[in-house]
Parts: structure tokens; sequence; C-alpha cells
């Protein structure tokens, strides 16, 4: 059968979306030696990428998501190859694709965090447009977790039994390191010069930077003498997280390394004292998972889907209440024995997580729709 996966975002650079097309095309492709595989791929990544068998092709497209060409020279390409089974790994798709399909939703973000790029009446139109004939024409959704099968049932209709959850996986790099040259090299390089609280996120309004600088202040008003480390990459379209750092009454203990490049975010995770995850809004969350990999004790907002991925090995708070984000940061950095509880809990925890069951499991809904 002929399967196309829709990689037009392919790697670790572009997004959670691209490292989720890497990983499970990764995996996928050591299990399924029987079925051809056509990956639709951007430059510079058609040209890095290396198929490892002859089964896999990889096919140059020139049309960008969320652009008008998606929806027609994207959907000519597609169309070329008389697949079986195309998967798009998000939502953005084109809407009269007539082929069987299948579609990965990790989140509903824009419904409540609509973004710069969606403030516009038209935008949103099509987003609405566009998701709603992806979902009504899929054989299949995949959604991240059992939060997201629950807003796609809620906020557009969806059959209950048309959704399948497929948790995510986490990358071997992610553990417990002892590289103490390389950890020193890393605090020198960022002038991180005191235990450090950490989170790394695009920069969004969901994710709550605001909420979580705050919560910073207080706790250096309450005499804990930490560093705050926000990394990825400043996005001048949300200003205001800018000028809440720089209104900060310790901003001189806030360090923005940017975009943090893969080889270093396991150092930072191993290095931090403390990750803290205050976002609004998560359709899976990957930095939780990666922290307690690394051995790092996790604090998390209540809402969403962070409840249901990091189970009982992350402590909860309130996003909204400054607050109460300070608190449970203090609870946990002044007690020993409640930092390692946590980390033992979080050991656990990762285990339910792995990229090549997510592949197998994704392979699984292929063979099953292909029998249809």
């Amino acid at each position: 059968m002929r399967i196309g996966i829709d990689a037009r975002m392919y790697g670790k650079t572009q997004s959670g979306i691209g490292n989720y097309i890497k990983q499970i095309t990764d995996h996928l492709f050591q299990l399924d030696k029987e079925n051809d595989y056509f990956l639709f791929l951007l430059e510079p990544f058609f040209s890095q990428y290396q198929p490892i068998a002859d089964n896999i092709h990889k096919i140059k497209v020139t049309s960008r998501w969320y652009s008008l060409s998606e929806q027609t020279v994207f959907l000519m390409d597609l169309l070329k190859y008389k697949l079986d089974l195309m998967h798009f790994p998000h939502f953005n798709a084109p809407i009269f694709y007539p082929g069987q399909r299948i579609t990965t939703i990790h989140d509903i973000i824009p419904v409540f965090f609509p973004g710069h790029k969606q403030k516009s009446w038209l935008r949103k139109r099509a987003y609405q447009l566009t998701i709603k004939a992806s979902l009504r024409k899929s054989a299949k959704i995949i959604a991240g977790s059992n939060f997201t099968k629950q807003e796609l049932i809620k906020h557009f209709k969806v059959e209950p039994e048309k959704i399948s959850v497929i948790y995510l996986g986490i990358e071997n790099d992610f553990k417990v390191m002892t590289e103490y040259a390389k950890i020193k090299e890393l605090k020198d390089k960022y002038k991180i010069t005191k235990p450090f609280i950490f989170f790394i996120s695009a920069w969004r309004n969901h994710k709550n930077f605001e909420g979580l600088i705050r919560a910073f202040d207080l706790i250096k008003k309450d005499g804990l003498d930490y560093q705050l480390v926000l990394a990825g990459q400043e996005d001048i379209h949300y200003p205001n997280i800018k000028s809440a750092i720089n209104q900060a009454s310790f901003k001189n203990d806030i360090i923005t390394p940017g975009f943090i490049a893969e080889e270093e975010l396991p150092l930072f995770y191993n290095t931090a004292d403390l990750v803290v995850i205050p976002s609004f809004y998560e359709g899976f969350g990957l930095v939780g998972l990666e922290a307690m990999a690394c051995g790092t004790p996790v604090i998390a907002s209540n809402t969403a889907s962070s409840p249901e991925i990091l189970g009982q090995a992350a402590l909860y708070f309130e996003p909204k209440d400054p607050k109460a984000i300070a608190d449970t940061i203090v609870k946990v950095l002044t007690n020993p024995e409640l930092q390692a509880d946590l980390k033992q809990r979080g050991f656990q925890q990762i285990q339910k997580y792995s990229w090549s069951d997510c592949a197998q499991k994704t392979l699984e809904i292929y063979k099953q729709i292909l029998k249809t």
C-alpha cells in the first residue's frame, strides 16, 4: 500500500509538531518494511533527509503550512502519487483532498488563544473551516491525550469512537547526566551563577510567562536566592513577555538564552533545581516528561493535559494565581525529601511514554483503515 505523510513541519528546529513527525517516522520506518511511504518535505529538510530503506520515498514540495498554496499546489502534489492513505500530523491540510486520510490533533489552542496570526476575522474563519474539514474527512483522528480527545468532542462534536488517543514518547537523550565539565561550561556560557528554576517554551500568551515572572518576584522577596531561566526564541509579536521581564523587580536574575540547541537541552534540565510549567493550556506537553527523565522535580498548572500526562509525579498549582505558583515553588525548593520523592515518581511516570509504542499504535491504525 502507498502511505503519504505530510512532513512539511519535519525537524526539531520547526516546532513540537516537527519533532513528532521526525520521531514517528524514524520509529515507524523501522517497524514497517512492507508499505511504501511518501514523505512530503520542504527544504532544507528535503535535501538533508536520507531514506533508510527502498520503501521510503522523499518528495520535495514548496507549499508552506497556513498558506493559500497549501490548498492548491500542495493538493496537486498529493494527487500525483495516488496514495491509499494520507497522514496529516496537524489539522492544516488541503480541504479538498479526496483520498483516505487520518489526522493527528495535538491541541485546539487557537480556539482559546488565537495568537497574532489569527487575530483577523478571515484567519479565524480559515482555521475553523480547515480544522472542521480535517476532522470530518478523516477516517480516524489521533489525539495526543484524553484531554485533547474530550476537547474535540466538546468543541467540534467529533464522535468519540472516531478518536484514538496515542501518547507521545521521550527521546533517549533525556537522562541523568554526570558530565560536570559540560555543566560548568553551560553555566559559564549563559552566566548562570546561582541555583535556577527552568522553563522552556515558544513565547506565546497561553504559556503564561508573565505569571511565572510575577511568581519569581515573590519568591525572591521571600529570600530565595535563585535565578530564573526562560528558554525559547523571543517572539516580537508578544512584546508583553519581554516587557514583564524588564519590569520585574529582580530582572537581573532572569536569564533568556533564546533558542536552545538539542544537545544543550538535557544539560539545562539536569542543571536546574526545578522545572515549572505555568501554561494555561497544553495539549500534551513534553517538557515535564523530559525534565523527569533527567531527574529534575517538576511542578505544573492544574489545568488542561498536565495532570493527565504528569500524574502523581508533579505538584500542581492554579496558573492564574502567581502566589499559588510561588508557594508551590517554595514548597519544593525548601524540602529536599519532597524533591527526592518527586524525582523517583518522575522516573516511574516516564515509563508510560515511548516513541516506539507511539509508532506501533499509529501503524495499527494505518493497517486498520487500509483493510476497510
